[in-house]
């Protein structure tokens, strides 16, 4: 009977299991109720405009400003840890998303975006390191090109400039972008065998890309990744926007910031915060803003076909050396308040006139 008992409540459990995973989507599954909600938002407020932002801080001022009109017929939709919210900024109507820290989650956010709802184009915006020391804190600028500039072949010591990497010859790394090689930033290096660095040197290796007008499985390379044409025109009616200097009453920027179009902007998954390097990205680079999830956003976009642009408002000299205090949370309200008082004044430009006229 104890044998009997055991096999019957074993049973029972298995048939709870099954139960509960008839009723729980499997993890990474989208539910038949949350497909109908997407296509239900498809169906009432779509296209959209993609609004992508990183962070909560560079977020919450988009949902408090007038300017923003949440939608009175589209919920907020959850997916997979993504929170969609609905809304029109003069007219046009967005979806916006918070993707997180971090290359990856601007990336699976992104696409997640793309593959759910019919849009039309991409914004996103943010704060950013600076390693153009002709700009100033507070500044906002919105670059012509991306690059990603944290995916490497590490060289072994020994190898220099002219030697071929490994697997070069295969198509899967090249040394086209150049390379940093960290003996060139030793203290002291008077005597060249005791400043030799065992790490010996990175080099910068493109992003392998599959875009949908290719051959599945057939890959392709990018590394400076453009913004649409279209978009980074539009975006000079905004250069002259006036700005405010002020953080409060104590605390002011030298001068009011201003909105400029710039020609390169550089992510990786890397907070910099080093001089020497801000320097070298720069010389090497021509990189203005440096930040953690612009490239990505590109990628997604740019394999897809869907228009895109970036606002970034300098937070901080990347690295310090700024004769203003330097430190990125002095300046951080500011910085997210004027990267979403340029966004609340582009997109409404996106309707089919303005592109008409550029």
């Amino acid at each position: 009977m104890a044998a009997a008992g055991v096999a019957i409540s074993r049973l029972a459990v298995a048939v709870l299991l099954m139960a509960a995973a008839a009723t729980t989507p499997a993890a990474g599954f989208i539910s038949t109720k949350t497909w109908r909600a997407v296509r239900r938002a498809n169906r009432v407020g779509g296209p959209f405009v993609g609004l992508v932002v990183p962070n909560a801080y560079e977020m919450d001022p988009v949902l408090k400003s007038p300017s923003f009109k949440p939608s009175a017929d589209i919920p907020i939709l959850d997916v997979q840890g993504r929170r969609f919210r609905f809304g029109t900024i003069g007219g046009q109507s967005v979806v916006m998303v918070m993707t997180g820290l971090s290359m990856l989650n601007a990336g699976l956010t992104t696409q997640l975006l793309l593959s759910l709802f019919k849009v039309k184009g991409i914004v996103h915006w943010g704060i950013a390191g600076n390693a153009n020391e002709d700009l100033q804190i507070g500044d906002v600028t919105i670059p012509e090109y991306w690059a990603h500039l944290s995916l490497w072949n590490w060289q072994r010591y020994g190898d220099g400039a002219e030697n071929e990497l490994p697997l070069e010859a295969a198509g899967d790394y090249t040394r086209e972008f150049g390379f940093l090689n960290f003996s060139d930033y030793t203290v002291g290096k008077g005597n060249p065998e005791l400043s030799a660095n065992t790490l010996n040197s990175i080099w910068y290796q493109p992003e392998e890309i599959f875009p949908i007008s290719g051959t599945p499985e057939e890959r392709q390379h990018a590394f400076w990744v453009p913004v649409n044409k279209r978009y980074y025109k539009l975006a000079g009616k905004l250069e002259g926007l006036e700005l405010p200097a002020c953080v409060n009453a104590t605390t002011c920027l030298p001068r009011a910031p201003m909105v400029t179009r710039v020609p390169r902007g550089c992510s990786a998954n890397v907070y910099t915060d080093n001089a020497s390097y801000r320097q070298f990205i720069r010389a090497h680079f021509g990189c203005t803003p440096v930040e953690m999830e612009s490239a990505a956003v590109a990628l997604v976009a740019h394999q897809l076909g869907v228009p895109f642009i970036t606002i970034r408002s300098l937070s901080d000299l990347a690295g310090g050396g700024s004769s203003l205090s330097n430190e990125a949370a002095t300046f951080l309200a500011i910085a997210a308040k004027n990267a979403v008082d340029v966004m609340l004044k582009f997109v409404p430009l996106l309707a089919a006139g303005e592109l008409a006229d550029i």
